[in-house]
């Protein structure tokens, strides 16, 4: 790869990483201006708004649930970790991050509707925290990208301790939703992965020239590659 198509690739990538960061930036910006007209209708957004189990006429909540929550504090605990794991699901693609959003939201609504106990109202983004944490860890092994592989074994590794949230026997925490949104999250890291035609080891190997076939077949040919395309090569 020519120094001009990796600046290129790197400088596409930086561009992605700048929209995924207004992005998250607008998300954010947006379930704390609903949780401030939460707070001046006394609650009325949760109680309107709500995943409630059971309750067919409630499941279109599924799609309103994750920008609302309960208190202040409910808000701030899902904030932090809402920008990380979104930024990291968000910098390869935009558009791909929109769907999967769509999809976990839809796989931790369910978990909620179908088997919370009857009557029973959910809110919170915290079904979205894991399902972008789900979707991280496991996106480089369906994509094939090393660097995004190094990126979800280490943040599998320091946020492990949040998979405890994802079974029962936390007072006052949804656990379901924790796991309907894992399970939407990782779901959705099969469903967008990339979808690249053949082998492309082969393919550069074959339209490299003679004294760099060996080079593209390297197995870590991939790294370098990515490494170029980040300019750190």
């Amino acid at each position: 790869m020519s120094k001009r198509v990796a600046a290129v690739d790197a400088e596409a990538m930086i561009a992605e990483a700048r929209k995924a960061f207004f992005v998250m930036f607008g998300f954010l910006a947006v379930i704390w201006a609903l949780q401030l007209a939460n707070w001046g209708s006394d609650l009325r957004l949760v109680r309107d708004y709500a995943v409630v189990a059971g309750d067919i006429g409630r499941l279109p909540e599924i799609l309103t649930a994750p920008f609302l929550h309960l208190s202040w504090a409910h808000i701030e605990s899902n904030s932090g970790p809402l920008f990380v794991f979104g930024f990291l699901a968000a910098y390869r693609g935009v558009a791909r991050f929109l769907g999967l959003t769509a999809l976990v939201a839809v796989a931790s609504g369910l978990a909620i509707w179908f088997f919370e106990r009857d009557g029973v109202g959910t809110v919170g983004a915290s079904g979205l925290v894991f399902g972008y944490f789900g979707y991280v860890v496991v996106r480089g092994f369906f994509d094939r990208h090393l660097i995004d592989s190094l990126v979800g074994v280490v943040m599998g590794a320091s946020y492990a301790y949040t998979l405890t949230l994802a079974v029962p026997g936390t007072p006052g925490i949804s656990w379901l939703a924790h796991l309907g949104g894992l399970v939407g999250g990782v779901v959705g890291a099969w469903v967008f992965r990339d979808r690249r035609p053949g082998d492309p080891s082969k393919a550069v190997a074959q339209a490299a020239p003679k004294g760099r076939a060996a080079d593209a077949d390297h197995p870590r040919s991939e790294l370098h590659k990515e490494l170029r395309d980040l300019g750190l090569l």
